[in-house]
């Protein structure tokens, strides 16, 4: 039977390899904001023999996310995997001059989504499933003040659940990506040198490879 993967945040960079590499052996339910992106990744998905469900939604509307996880029940009555790579990258600014509705986006997309997302797939995911959280180095560098803070926050979680998880599942992963060309890192860094970063494509095989999960890529 083909297993499940729920990717919050699939349209585009690590989201989006991770949904191509799994697609084979997986059906996805691609989580994005962005219709036409997840449009281009069903594209892809297809033409690789896979098959996808586009969720095109924001994950920091819980109504909308609760409706998600309802139907994942109905329809396959479980999940076996979820990825979290949604984010909020709020512009980089010294902490003493931190933008007050950037840090709430970021609050709210990056703790309380991430927290509420845990709640809803938890169930779904039982005592065998999967679940994998990205880390960010730059979480904690000068100017990273609101995407730091949350982002920090966010693995903080994560670490609480796999702690909480060790005996009874389901298995809680931290994985960190090296840096790639991605629009997020492209905000951080305009202007930089994109040659020597990583694929996206090769970091979704290794980082499924470190949680034992056969990729296509």
């Amino acid at each position: 039977m083909t297993q499940t993967a729920l990717i919050t945040g699939a349209s585009r960079g690590l989201g989006a390899a991770l949904a191509e590499a799994l697609a084979p052996n997986h059906h996805i339910i691609a989580v994005a904001k962005t219709t036409g992106a997840l449009e281009e990744l069903d594209d892809r998905i297809g033409a690789k023999g896979g098959s996808a469900t586009l969720a095109p939604m924001d994950v920091t509307n819980a109504d909308a996310m609760a409706t998600l996880c309802r139907g994942i029940f109905d329809r396959w009555g479980s999940l076996d995997l979820w990825l979290h790579t949604a984010i909020h990258a709020a512009p980089l600014a010294p902490a003493d001059h931190i933008d007050a509705k950037d840090f709430a986006k970021s609050t709210a997309c990056n703790v309380t989504a991430t927290a509420t997302l845990i709640s809803y797939v938890a169930p779904l995911l039982g005592q065998i499933g999967q679940a994998v959280f990205f880390n960010d180095p730059n979480a904690g560098a000068k100017f990273f003040g609101s995407y730091g803070a949350t982002k920090s926050a966010q693995i903080t979680l994560a670490k609480s659940w796999q702690a909480e998880t060790t005996k009874t599942g389901p298995k809680v992963h931290i994985l960190t990506p090296e840096p790639m060309p991605t629009a997020t890192r492209a905000r951080f860094f305009p202007g930089e040198d994109r040659a020597p970063l990583n694929d996206p494509q090769g970091q979704a095989t290794r980082l499924l490879a470190e949680i034992q999960v056969s990729s296509a890529l």
